[in-house]
Order: C-alpha cells, then structure tokens, then sequence
C-alpha cells in the first residue's frame, strides 16, 4: 500500500468492479474487503470486512441496468460505512442513473434525479464523484459537494491519434450543442446537429442535419448512448448527406434494448465509448464497440479530493 494514501479505502458495489480494481491498482492501494450479497427474497445485505474508522472511504459504483438494484447496493453499502464510522464517505458514481429525470416536462411526472440526491445523502454520502451528468444543473439538488467530471480528456487523446483533419462533430440534437461545440473546438473541427423530435421516452425522429457534412469524417457526440435508435438514425442522415464516414463516442454506454443489434446493422464505423459503465460478454462482442478507460481521471480526482486540491482542473 502507498505510505501516502494510507487512510483511503476504496470499495466497490458489483456494477463496476474492473473499473474500482483499475482505480487501485492506479493508485497502489488494494481494494477494500466488503461482500455484496443478497437474501434468498432479493434482499441486499452488505458486510464491510475491514476497519474504516475515521478513513476517508470512495465506493465506486455506477447505477446502471439493473439501475434499481446497483442504487440500492450503493445506498445501502453507504448505510453500512456511515456506521462503520468512516471519516468521510464519497460516493463515486461513474454513471448517474436517473439523471434524465431533471426536471418536469409534463404535468404529475417526478423529478428522480433529485430523489435520488437526496437519497444518497440521507444514506450517508459526504461527497458525490461522477463523470458527464446528463444536466448540469443536477449538482444543484445536492446539499453536498459533487465533483462532475467530464470524459473529454480520455476521448480527445484517442481522437487526436485516431483521426486526421476534416473532421465535423455532430450533437444529436439541440441539447447536447454546447457539448459537441466545445469538443469540436478542441479538435478543431466543424460542428453540425441533428434537427429531432422525441415523441416519446426512447423514441425520436431524424427531421434535418443542419450544417455542412460533405465529403468529411463525421463524429456524433454524445454524453450516452441507450437504445441506439437515435445515433442509428442520425447517422443514417448524415451518410445521406455525403458523409465520407460517420462514427459515434459517447461517454455512457448504456446499451438497453437493442442497442448492439441496431449499431452493427448501422452505417455506424466505430462507437467510441468510456468504461464508466461495465460491458457484459455479449456487448464486448461487438466489433464496432472502442473502450477507453477513465480510471486514471478518477483516480487523480481521488488523491486531490484527499489531500485537499483542486479538482476543478480536471472538468476541462
């Protein structure tokens, strides 16, 4: 173990155990020693096999399918840490579920990402770690620091080596042009978007591709990809438009329905994606599928929140 991070002790749920055993082999110290378990009824029972009192503790869980299950994991692996009278807990969160439940869109719907907030604090979080928060503003139903990291510096580095010049970036739809427009700076590239509508949850219609897509390589760039149905039918535009090529990267795989069925039937080249979320066998099966790892971005936000830094260098 470092001499240095002596007082840390990371545990991890079962949502992403390479990615936690990444972090410590980053960081030289081991993984904590903790059992995630479950009663004969589906109930979650947590043992925490090592003294942690007065640590400064990370759990490294992401809450994604089954969603429901890996939060209340990590709920109650909190409980058990707070009561184990940990010195400070983090939650580190790679993936925020719920995080598209921002607000209300229509009349008697909830606002889940701030229940979720809530709960993770109520549980006993003292910190929030996570990477790419679908909104901004999620950081604000918290009465605790959160720390929202972005992915750009993992994926820019595999861009920069993976592409030459000629490049246009294209969000997938309004909400997502500030992001796309800062990476395409970055790159420097062209930015276009994908005129859609959204019928329904899960659901969305390619109306126009506005910008210029030519005879360039093209890159749609999003914070997650879930169903697929919206990267498949973009792209599909922008290759009728005369895109020499069309790529996807998004930060969260998260790959529900038939995500992979619906990419490798695309024009879709590669899908660019980050490890914040755990591929199963099937999914890794994928050919067109590139994982980069952001364990050494959250390593380095581990050590500057412990020695008490500052983190905001790494939103960049």
């Amino acid at each position: 173990m470092s001499s240095v991070l002596k007082k840390i002790k990371i545990f991890s749920g079962n949502s992403n155990i390479p990615l936690a055993t990444e972090m410590c082999k980053i960081l030289g110290i081991p993984l904590g020693n903790s059992v995630v378990n479950r009663f004969s009824d589906e109930e979650i029972w947590v043992e925490i096999g090592e003294n942690v009192r007065g640590m400064d503790v990370f759990i490294v869980q992401s809450t994604s399918t089954p969603a429901n299950d890996y939060l209340m994991e990590l709920l109650v692996i909190l409980d058990a840490l707070k009561r184990a009278s940990a010195g400070t807990i983090t939650a580190v969160i790679p993936y925020y579920g719920y995080s598209r439940q921002d607000r209300k869109v229509s009349p008697r719907v909830p606002i889940s990402a701030k229940l979720v907030a809530d709960l993770l604090t109520t549980a006993g979080a003292n910190r929030v770690l996570t990477i790419e928060l679908h909104a901004g503003q999620i950081q604000g139903f918290f009465n605790i620091p959160v720390d929202n990291l972005y992915s750009n510096p993992v994926i820019y580095g595999y861009m920069k080596e993976r592409f030459n010049d000629d490049l246009v970036i294209v969000s997938p739809d309004t909400g997502g042009v500030e992001r796309a427009r800062a990476f395409a700076k970055r790159l420097n590239a062209n930015l276009a978007i994908i005129d859609k509508r959204r019928p329904k949850a899960n659901v969305s219609e390619v109306m126009n591709v506005i910008g210029e897509v030519e005879k360039k390589t093209a890159i749609i760039f999003d914070d997650m990809i879930d169903t697929a149905g919206t990267v498949v039918q973009a792209a599909k535009a922008i290759k009728e438009k005369g895109a020499q090529e069309v790529y996807a990267c998004c930060t969260h795989p998260v790959f529900s329905g038939r995500a992979i069925e619906r990419l490798n039937n695309s024009v879709i080249k590669e899908v660019i994606v980050t490890n914040t979320i755990s591929l199963n066998e099937e999914k890794k099966q994928c050919k067109k599928i590139k994982v980069l790892s952001v364990a050494g971005l959250l390593s380095e936000a581990v050590k500057r929140i412990y020695y008490n830094e500052s983190v905001s260098a790494l939103f960049k």
